[in-house]
């Protein structure tokens, strides 16, 4: 074992001074950081060359491939949740329910909702039932949340 007074660096013939002092996550982030600006002025990947054998570089997508990317993101689905109430309990009262029991929530009947999309509350809204299928509930936005 080594004398705790050694200084593990000088054993292997190093000082502080031959350590660089720049954070490896800091010189990781600013190469990426390139990369992206460089990426942002070649613009969109493109298999062809030029006739000198380099890539040829793109000044501006094109319509065709900004309405593909539309979309593409227009088509990504996102969880919407209609929050009709909450209710806070100690886990005695949680681990006390069974099937019948009924638990008190921080809404009224008649009272807004909450539309919320991947967790992010959107709008709020009032229940109803769907005029075609009376069976079914739906939820019709009253309000939009201001961004």
């Amino acid at each position: 074992m080594s004398d705790p007074a050694t200084n593990p660096l000088e054993e292997l013939g190093l000082s502080l001074d031959d350590i660089p002092q720049t954070d490896p996550l800091d010189e990781a982030l600013a190469e990426l950081q390139g990369v992206m600006d460089k990426d942002h002025v070649l613009g969109p990947f493109d298999d062809e060359m030029m006739e000198d054998g380099e890539p040829e570089t793109a000044t501006a997508a094109t319509p065709a491939a900004e309405s593909n990317l539309q979309k593409l993101v227009m088509s990504i689905p996102v969880q919407m949740d209609v929050v009709i109430g909450s209710a806070e309990m100690p886990v005695s009262d949680l681990i006390g329910m069974e099937a019948g029991s009924v638990v008190m929530l921080n809404r009224k009947i008649g009272e807004p909702v909450d539309i919320c999309v991947n967790g992010t509350k959107i709008a709020t809204g009032e229940i109803q039932s769907l005029d075609d299928d009376p069976s079914r509930l739906g939820v019709r936005i009253t309000a939009l949340e201001k961004s």
